[in-house]
């Protein structure tokens, strides 16, 4: 079998010049965990030629429950790290940039900038997410970015949907006021589920990494909205 011969299937379905614009695509992944994860792996096993994954965290047991690269083996490596070794075993031709580190704010505009066709908004924390929602939105790239895949377990009601047309998403409306407050109104894709959050689902925390809060979470909901994130992407890039 030759480099690409693993993507007969793919250009069974989508044709000869779709998986041609896919494999020249370079799409942006921020943020690996439960959504991020999965959203990456579908890219990579879809044919994405070039790809840019963010993450500085490393594997917790707690992540064991809906993250792909969580195993007993893994715990304490880099998120960023194993994903990245994972995709190359996947898609060995894959051009593969790897930043291990948390996305600082003057990161961001250089790096959408470096020929970047779609960012997919996988960030969890939210003064990160509307610091990356705010540079995609100035800069003009194209993104989509997800929001609580927490405190729900009815897959659904998951959707996409744009950002003023969300329900029921306490971390969405959280967004849309932070921007509304930084006069930014403009319309974006989301991942969401209008489900009601389950009472009781969510703990606060002490506020590291900012985070104030989180929310329980059942194994396939934050990979459905990763299969979501990737489907939009996908969609998006060879024009259906």
């Amino acid at each position: 079998m030759n480099g690409t011969d693993w993507l007969v299937r793919t250009e069974l379905l989508i044709g000869e010049n779709n998986l041609d614009t896919l494999r020249a695509a370079n799409v942006m992944v921020v943020g690996l965990g439960g959504v991020g994860s999965f959203a990456a792996e579908f890219l990579c096993r879809a044919g994405i030629g070039r790809m840019t994954i963010i993450d500085g965290d490393v594997v917790d047991p707690s992540n064991k429950n809906r993250q792909l690269q969580a195993l007993d083996s893994t715990v304490g490596q880099s998120k960023a790290a194993l994903m990245a070794a994972r995709m190359k075993d996947i898609h060995p031709n894959l051009e593969l940039t790897v930043i291990p580190r948390f996305l600082e704010p003057e990161d961001m505009l250089p790096l959408i900038g470096e020929g970047c066709d779609l960012v997919l908004d996988c960030i969890d924390s939210f003064q990160p997410k509307i610091k990356l929602i705010r540079t995609c939105l100035q800069s003009g790239v194209r993104f989509v970015s997800s929001m609580g895949a927490g405190g729900r377990i009815n897959p659904e009601f998951v959707q996409i949907a744009s950002i003023e047309k969300t329900r029921n998403c306490p971390f969405a409306q959280q967004v849309r006021k932070s921007l509304r407050r930084q006069g930014i109104r403009d319309s974006f894709p989301v991942v969401f589920s209008d489900e009601q959050v389950l009472p009781g689902s969510m703990e606060k925390t002490d506020g590291s990494r900012f985070k104030k809060s989180y929310y329980g979470t059942i194994s396939y909901m934050p990979a459905l909205f990763g299969i979501y994130m990737a489907s939009y992407a996908i969609r998006k890039l060879i024009g259906e």
